[in-house]
Formats: C-alpha cells, structure tokens, sequence
C-alpha cells in the first residue's frame, strides 16, 4: 500500500521538474534571441506549458533569469557550521561547500546566468534584490545560531560585506572566467574580506 507521504512527494516533484524546465528554455531562448527579445509566450510553449502556468511559477521574466534555489542550501551550510567559527568563517565555508556540490555540474548554466545578469540592466537590479533577501536569511539564520539579535548593526554590516566579497567574485569569474575558477576567486575574495576586518569580533 502506499504512503500519504507519496502524492504529496511526487507533487513537490514535479512541480520541481516544471520550473527546472521553464527556465532552462527561458536560458536557452536568452542565449539565441536576448533577453529583450524573448518573450514569456515563447517560453512557456517551449517548456511546454501555458502562459498562466508560468506565472504560476515566476511572477516575471526577471525572475525566470534571476531566481534561484540557492539561498535554502547556503543558510543550512551557514547553520550546520561550528559555534566557535567568526561570521565570515560560516559564510566562507558555506560558499565553497555549496559551489563544490554544484559547480562541476553547473558550470556553465551558472556562467551564461550570471553574464546574462550583468549584461541587462534590469537584470542587474535585479541581483541586487536577490542579494538583499539572501542577507535578510543569513542574517536571520545566525541570529538563531548565535543568539545576536537580527537588528545587530554589526551582524548585518559584516553579513552584506561577505556577499559582496562573493558578488565581486563572480562578477570577475563572469567577465574572465578563463582566469580562474569562480570556487577559488570565491575563496580568496573571502581571504582577503578577512584580512581586512581583522580583529572586528565577527
């Protein structure tokens, strides 16, 4: 006999499956006609779906190029790492654990997304929201942790420099990604974020 758990589970899957599949055709028709040019009835027919179903999933075409699923991994990493480590030590560990399950995979979905981004402005706006709401869950996560309140100036302060240190990594990654691997610049942008805060308690 089956569980209850079962429809519910092959639910979440295939609602999965579905926006995988909307924006990897949204990828796809960004790459051959630009990001303008595209549009959300081309990508819908082209995952298979209607415009309503789309809308379902993405509130925009924005959001098909710049969401991602990220942000949960990042602050389950963040929570699982040790008490005694600094703010940007979590952050810094979580970042290249997360990439090193990712990015051999995904390498180069992730490089066309991000030149994407910052080929169009309204993408490039866009990013900056996403780094915001991905600060508010850090932020939110550690406080758990570690007790500090959430309005901690100092705790957001040093939360936003950590994303900016991995935001400029990518950036670099995405603009010379024959360079260098994007998991090193994360990790060396991180060196030199904490070199530079030194002795600042976080």
């Amino acid at each position: 006999m089956s569980s209850e758990k079962e429809p519910s589970d092959w639910r979440a899957r295939k609602k999965a499956a579905t926006r995988q599949a909307i924006q990897e055709q949204a990828s796809r028709l960004f790459l051959e006609k630009g990001f303008d040019a595209t549009t959300v009835e081309e990508i819908a027919a082209a995952a298979g779906v209607s415009h309503m179903t789309f809308f379902r999933y993405f509130r925009t075409k924005e959001d098909v190029a710049a969401d991602d699923d990220y942000d949960p991994m990042i602050g389950e990493l963040v929570a699982a790492r040790p008490a005694g480590e600094s703010v940007v030590q979590k952050i810094r560990q979580a970042f290249v654990t997360g990439l090193a399950q990712i990015y051999d995979t995904d390498r180069g979905a992730l490089l066309a997304r991000y030149r994407l981004i910052l080929e169009t402005p309204s993408l490039r706006a866009r990013l900056w929201e996403n780094q915001n709401l991905t600060q508010q869950h850090l932020v939110s996560v550690l406080s758990e942790a570690s007790g500090r309140d959430k309005g901690d100036l100092g705790l957001q302060v040093v939360v936003a420099a950590c994303l900016s240190a991995a935001a400029t990594a990518i950036r670099v990654w995405a603009e010379n990604d024959d360079s260098a691997e994007l998991p090193e610049l994360v990790d060396r942008a991180f060196a030199a974020l904490e070199e530079g805060l030194g002795d600042a308690g976080f």
